[in-house]
């Protein structure tokens, strides 16, 4: 369907002439149609290279958080992660995740296959794939985005003890297969859509995608050798906590691009409107994350815990991308702080269960996209909880059995876990021959 409102006519004529067309009526009426394609494709791409920007914060949090003898692997995991995710969702996750309409099974499974195609070179209107909306490349561009972040999600908690290649092998399936199959179903129009669930950026689709397969991937694969020991949580400290900082607020900015972009047009007052209302309440949660951290901390521990500030922040983010337009200032803060006391109560709890997840993400990203995607019920009057509910449980399941049995299978076949000497002298020096900081360990 194409947008056709039109600025008014004198507004045009008055800006024509800084454009370069003539003040004609016929002009009149083709510039403002010509600006919802442009407009939208802009947002597209300046979102896009804000989510970009996630990548370089997921990779400096998990550079700050791992012991210093494992920096260099995880900053050699993050590049390569993000590159592979361009080139097989270019390959396949694109039209997996997009059907326009065309099923193989109705709702479920797309019927499009084979790489993405962008539209030709210098094309005029009637050669755009979607005039109404935006250019093919805006679109591929921004969404890819979102399916790298959701590997990147994975890399941190399985860090300091998992092989490269597996993991690497890994990260190609779950980006051209498993998440695209699941987003499938709600933003590619499949049977979660019809069935009425909300999921604005993807508290669910990307955040707890990410979760599930980092869970399984942990219960997998064990914890680091010496964290669990008589009974006793032996902390791990980070190596570098500017950069985790550092990592945090980059991670912060691109999620303006996460949510604001996901308005997906912004060829009217009302869009525009509507982003800028999404920026300040994206802002809100994450500060409330923060601050509910900051204090809970206190209270519990009698300092605060900057890691769990930080996570803190980042579950706020979580927790508000299922419905950052609906909810006021305030309720955003609230639902954000929401997610900052998820963060400190759920990371010691998985450290009872023995499960290690080095940087945290299983309750920022999981058990926070969990709560963001129930919160939508309080602030939009559309959502029905067993709706958000049944969703939850079936992008769970499906993300749970694909990656457990992935993972599994990788285990068994080349093996997914470095060996007790690798994993105690460090993956930099084991699996790659270098080291981030060299000097260190010259004494």
């Amino acid at each position: 369907m194409k947008l056709t409102k039109l600025i008014p006519l004198s507004a045009t004529a008055a800006l024509l002439p800084l454009a370069g067309f003539a003040q004609d009526a016929e002009a009149a009426v083709a510039v403002p149609t010509d600006s919802v394609f442009i407009l939208n494709s802009l947002l597209f791409l300046i979102g896009g290279f804000l989510v970009f920007w996630m990548a370089a914060g997921f990779c400096m949090l998990e550079a700050g958080l791992v012991r210093s003898k494992n920096v260099t692997m995880q900053l050699t995991k993050n590049m390569a992660l993000f590159s592979l995710a361009a080139i097989f969702y270019y390959l396949i996750g694109y039209n997996l995740m997009y059907p326009l309409g065309t099923w193989s099974v109705d709702g479920v499974i797309s019927g499009v296959f084979g790489p993405g195609v962008l539209e030709a070179v210098g094309i005029t209107a009637e050669g755009a794939d979607d005039y109404g909306y935006a250019s093919t490349g805006s679109d591929f561009f921004f969404q890819l985005m979102f399916c790298a972040a959701t590997a990147s999600i994975v890399s941190g908690t399985l860090a300091e003890r998992i092989k490269l290649w597996p993991f690497l092998i890994f990260t190609i399936v779950l980006t051209a297969i498993i998440y695209p199959i699941q987003a499938s179903w709600k933003w590619g129009g499949g049977f979660l859509d019809e069935a009425g669930f909300l999921d604005f950026a993807g508290s669910t689709v990307v955040h707890s995608v990410g979760g599930w397969a980092a869970l399984t991937g942990a219960l997998i694969l064990g914890p680091r050798i010496g964290k669990y020991k008589d009974g006793k949580v032996i902390p791990m400290l980070g190596s570098n906590l500017t950069l985790a900082t550092l990592g945090t607020f980059c991670l912060w900015l691109g999620w303006f691009g996460f949510n604001g972009a996901s308005q997906l047009a912004m060829g009217s007052v009302g869009d525009v409107a509507d982003i800028s209302r999404i920026f300040a309440n994206t802002n809100a949660a994450a500060a409330g994350g923060v601050i509910a951290a900051l204090l809970l901390t206190q209270a519990l521990y009698k300092k605060p815990d900057l890691t769990m500030v930080l996570n803190g922040a980042l579950a706020g983010l979580v927790a508000i991308t299922a419905e950052p337009l609906t909810p006021t200032l305030g309720q955003a803060t609230l639902i954000g702080a929401v997610g900052g006391v998820i963060v400190v109560f759920a990371v010691p709890m998985l450290d009872k269960l023995k499960i290690d997840d080095v940087v945290g993400a299983i309750p920022v990203h999981l058990i926070a996209g969990i709560w963001g995607t129930i919160a939508v019920v309080f602030t939009n009057g559309d959502a029905s909880l067993g709706t958000q509910l049944y969703s939850i449980v079936v992008v769970g399941l499906f993300t749970v059995v694909t990656s457990g049995a992935l993972w599994f299978i990788l285990k068994v076949t080349m093996g997914i876990r470095v060996s007790e000497e690798a994993e105690i002298t460090g993956l930099d020096v084991a699996e790659l021959g270098m080291e981030a900081y060299p000097e260190f360990s010259k004494g």
